[in-house]
């Protein structure tokens, strides 16, 4: 399908980032790699990409300039994530395609994919790679997967929202997000039944995305991707130091 509008999410959380301070700027959007900062490589992919109008919410004053120097439109970022890509759907209106500042590393080619996988049916879908796809094109990298009984899976930080529909899912993404590190207990809140067939290996991807569709009442869709990078963001200083090495000329 033909997607021209993004939005990047580029808050912080509250407090100090220890990645920011690792990498000795204010905000973790501004950390350099290869030559330019974080966010600035995530805006040049999207436009690469054929994405035109390009929303970036941020709290930070220093971020919202920069975007703008980049020709995207500074969002207010709200209290968290989910939130703040909530209010970012609803200002830019779908279909639109979602992702983070420390999607170092993304590339033109994995958008592409997304936009031509993703079933027409699915109001919200979301890219994924597998674990040995991961664990191939960065081996040693630590990412956090979710494991089903067709393999275990790690997010890609792409989505594309296809319609009004889909907002019923981000705010269920919403009700979950204190619990993004912890698979096991998001997939406790689809019931005790869902929970036990997650624990015994026997449900599927595509069981768990059924289940989460009928809480939010948007129809989601996992998009398998088969470059293994595209499930590597930048959450702590080990990410950081490979992603340097692999931008590096």
């Amino acid at each position: 399908m033909t997607v021209e509008r993004a939005l990047v999410l580029a808050g912080q959380r509250p407090g100090a980032d220890p990645l920011a301070d690792y990498a000795g700027v204010s905000q973790k959007a501004l950390i350099p790699i290869g030559g330019a900062p974080m966010l600035s490589r995530v805006v040049t992919a999207l436009r690469d990409a054929g994405l035109r109008r390009i929303g970036v919410s941020t709290a930070d004053p220093a971020v919202a300039a920069l975007a703008r120097e980049l020709g995207c439109e500074a969002l207010p970022a709200e209290a968290g994530p989910s939130l703040s890509a909530l209010r970012g759907v609803e200002t830019l209106a779908p279909p639109l395609l979602v992702t983070t500042a420390d999607h170092a590393l993304l590339r033109p080619e994995w958008v592409s994919q997304l936009l031509q996988d993703a079933p027409p049916s699915a109001d919200i879908s979301v890219l994924l790679a597998r674990r040995a796809t991961v664990e191939a094109a960065a081996p040693g990298t630590r990412r956090t997967y979710l494991k089903f009984a067709d393999g275990e899976w790690s997010g890609c930080n792409l989505f594309l929202v296809r319609n009004d529909r889909a907002l019923g899912a981000i705010r269920l993404w919403s009700t979950l997000e204190a619990d993004r590190k912890r698979p096991w207990r998001i997939i406790g809140r689809l019931g005790p039944a869902t929970l036990a067939r997650y624990a015994l290996g026997r449900l599927s991807l595509a069981e768990a995305l059924r289940r989460l569709g009928a809480l939010s009442g948007a129809a989601a869709a996992a998009v398998e991707s088969p470059f293994g990078l595209a499930a590597v963001d930048v959450d702590k200083p080990a990410d950081l130091d490979l992603v340097r090495r692999l931008a590096e000329p």
